[in-house]
C-alpha cells in the first residue's frame, strides 16, 4: 500500500490547493490503496525523518513499498505508470500524455503560481502592483495557446490522461481569478476533469483531513 504524507493543516484558501491532491487524484483514478499520514507546519516537516522523505521539507511524499519520492510530478508519474487509466499502452500516446504532464509543471504553472503569489501574499504592496499587469498577461497568452492545443477535444489526447490531471489541477490555481472567462473552451475542460468521480473523491478527502488537522489543534 502506498503511503502519502502531507501536511496535517493549511489554511483554508490554501487547502484546495496543496499539491498533495494531485496525488490523490492520481490514486483514486488508478484504483490503487493508499493511506495518509501527516506532517506539522514547522519544526516537524524539517525534522531529520521528515527530510528523508522529502528534502526541502515540503509535501507532498509517499513511500511505495521500500521506495520513497518526492516532488507531486514524480510521484503522478509513478502512479500512472502503474495504470492504464492515467497512461495509454501505446508508445507514442504514453509519450504525447507524459509530454503534457511536463509542460504543466514547467510551462503553465511557474506564471501561473506567479500570479497567485502575487494576489493571495503580495498584494498591496508596490511591486506587485507594478509586476502584476505583466504577470497577468503572460497567464492569458499561455492560456490562449493551451486552449488552441485542446481545440474540440475533451482531453489532450482525445482521452483523459495523467497529463489532463496535471493541467487541470495547475488551472484550478486560477480559481480566485476570472481569467478563464476569456478562454471558454478551457473553462470547459477544466470543468470537465473537475466533475471526474475520482476527482471528488480526492477533494473530499483532502478537505475532510485539513478540517480534522484544523479540529484537533482548536483540542
Amino acid at each position: 500500500m502506498i503511503t502519502l504524507w502531507t501536511y496535517d493543516w493549511v489554511p483554508d484558501f490554501a487547502a484546495p490547493l496543496m499539491k498533495a491532491f494531485r496525488v490523490r487524484w492520481a490514486l483514486e483514478e488508478a484504483g490503487l490503496p493508499y493511506e495518509v499520514r501527516t506532517v506539522e507546519l514547522g519544526d516537524q516537516q524539517r525534522s531529520p525523518e521528515h527530510l528523508a522523505r522529502q528534502p526541502f521539507g515540503q509535501a507532498p511524499a509517499i513511500a511505495d513499498g521500500s521506495l520513497s519520492l518526492f516532488e507531486s510530478g514524480a510521484i503522478v508519474l509513478h502512479i500512472a505508470e502503474r495504470s492504464e487509466a492515467l497512461l495509454p499502452k501505446d508508445r507514442a500516446a504514453r509519450a504525447r500524455a507524459t509530454a503534457w504532464m511536463f509542460s504543466a509543471v514547467s510551462s503553465l504553472e511557474p506564471g501561473i503560481q506567479e500570479l497567485a503569489s502575487i494576489d493571495f501574499f503580495h498584494s498591496g504592496e508596490p511591486w506587485a502592483q507594478e509586476r502584476r499587469p505583466a504577470a497577468e498577461d503572460f497567464v492569458r497568452e499561455r492560456l490562449g495557446l493551451l486552449e488552441a492545443a485542446l481545440a474540440s477535444r475533451d482531453y489532450l489526447e482525445g482521452r483523459f490522461s495523467a497529463g489532463d490531471l496535471m493541467t487541470a489541477d495547475v488551472l484550478r490555481i486560477l480559481d480566485h481569478t476570472d481569467l478563464l472567462e476569456a478562454t471558454p473552451k478551457l473553462k470547459a475542460y477544466k470543468a470537465r476533469c473537475e466533475n471526474r468521480p475520482a476527482f471528488q473523491r480526492a477533494m473530499q478527502a483532502q478537505l475532510a483531513g485539513f478540517r480534522r488537522g484544523a479540529e484537533s489543534a482548536v483540542a
